[in-house]
């Protein structure tokens, strides 16, 4: 990886790629500090010892910590991605996009095009809502109508810059706009998740001045450490990981040539779908909290009450209705993305076959077996990846209820909840970029040996 940045750096076209996407990674920083007007300065800790462990602590870990202080780009790209989620769903529902996919360069721009309006739309409902957490809250120090306006505007508009740097750093930058802002927010939030950890495992121990609960604590930090080092290494070597299916072309004669007859395979990657069904996950079982966040204080005692008992990131009917989507949602995504149908009609038309079937539907069958048994590997691996972070929590959770003094005794590890969707991002962002990199360098390598 190290090599390939190097390469890239010397090449001076990409030299100037990533000088921009820098720079314009910097201008994001430097929005994410820009306070929104009326809002109180106390929000930060109040925000997080209410909604860091919820869906609205997640949302805050993907803007940098945005969200946490309100800022003007408080909205992050969590619009554009939804937007972009729902323009993807709807291509496969609706024929007239499904016809614009299929119609090039010019389908693409009208496609992007919608997707600019729908992300606007939903900066719009996204920053009401938050602007109504934010007075109900008493986080504003002044609520009168022009104030609301003027909050939503700067969300809004918020947004809409940082779907505008986006697209800057995909047309004039290394690509990825979306994920490399993803990367450089969450980076952002290490070092104060590494004081949080400090602070809950070390200085606990350190306080309570007993030899036993230092050793304690030291054991439970190198055991920390240990683990995000080997889940680190088990992303990366999932993420390079796939399954290939052999294929072989027959030999055809034109003219005075001969073409084919070479070996080949189709490769599927081991994780195919990333991190969006984390994601989606994220997005639906949080729907209940989220909308428990906007509802004054006093109302609704029944609904509030059976949320944060069941619904909520530290309880058990959570974690387990979070993985079951997971595995679900990726069985759906794989099925949006990846058509068998399509692969084996295009692998027919090239003169090629999968060894040892029949082209058609025995073919397409067999794809569809394979394909089956690598999601579901794909599922397992997200699974124990956003899952576990998530057990601990749990697990710490249920004994602080069962036996409160132990729990005094315990390390907060409640910064440990969204930590390992954070790392699958952050991994499987720096793979992508280096992947990309390494195809421009070697298109430029071609170029230069041929010329």
């Amino acid at each position: 990886m190290f090599k390939t940045l190097k390469n890239a750096w010397k090449t001076p076209e990409l030299q100037k790629k990533m000088l921009f996407t820098l720079f314009i990674v910097l201008l994001y920083r430097l929005g994410a500090c820009i306070c929104v007007p009326y809002v109180s300065a106390n929000i930060s800790t109040s925000f997080e010892s209410l909604y860091g462990s919820s869906v609205l602590g997640l949302m805050s870990i993907l803007s940098g910590g945005a969200m946490q202080y309100a800022t003007l780009f408080a909205l992050s790209v969590s619009p554009y991605i939804t937007a972009s989620i729902v323009i993807q769903l709807l291509t496969i529902a609706i024929p007239a996009l499904e016809r614009w996919a299929k119609d090039g360069a010019n389908g693409q721009k009208k496609i992007a095009a919608l997707t600019r309006y729908v992300t606007i739309a939903l900066a719009l409902v996204t920053s009401y809502g938050y602007s109504m957490l934010l007075k109900t809250q008493g986080w504003l120090v002044k609520s009168d109508v022009f104030a609301m306006f003027v909050i939503n505007a700067s969300f809004c508009a918020g947004a809409a810059l940082v779907m505008w740097l986006a697209e800057l750093i995909n047309e004039k930058g290394i690509g990825n706009g979306i994920s490399i802002i993803l990367f450089a927010n969450i980076v952002s939030t290490l070092p104060g998740m590494v004081i949080s950890m400090w602070d809950g495992i070390i200085m606990n121990s350190y306080v309570s001045s007993k030899p036993v609960s230092i050793l304690i604590g030291a054991a439970i930090t190198l055991a920390v450490l240990a683990v995000v080092v080997a889940t680190i290494g088990f992303v990366v070597w999932v993420t390079n990981s796939e399954r290939r299916i052999p294929i072989q072309y027959a030999k055809r004669v034109v003219g005075r040539k001969m073409y084919g007859g070479q070996a080949t395979n189709l490769p599927i990657k081991l994780n195919m779908t990333g991190v969006m069904p984390i994601i989606f996950a994220s997005s639906i079982v949080s729907i209940p909290a989220t909308i428990v966040a906007f509802i004054p204080q006093g109302k609704w005692k029944g609904f509030v009450s059976f949320v944060e008992s069941f619904l909520s990131p530290t309880a058990w009917p959570y974690l387990v209705l979070y993985l079951l989507l997971i595995i679900a949602f990726s069985y759906f995504y794989v099925m949006i993305s990846f058509n068998p149908v399509e692969v084996a009609n295009n692998i027919a038309a090239n003169g090629g076959s999968v060894r040892g079937m029949r082209p058609g539907r025995p073919t397409v069958q067999y794809i569809q077996k394979i394909l089956k048994r690598v999601t579901l590997i794909g599922a397992f691996f997200l699974c124990i990846v956003a899952g576990l972070p998530m057990l601990v929590t749990v697990v710490t959770t249920a004994i602080s209820t069962l036996n409160p003094t132990l729990a005094q005794k315990l390390p907060d590890l409640s910064i440990l909840t969204f930590g390992g969707s954070s790392l699958l991002i952050v991994v499987g962002v720096a793979l992508e970029t280096v992947r990309d990199l390494e195809a421009q360098l070697s298109l430029r390598a071609s170029k230069g040996f041929l010329g």
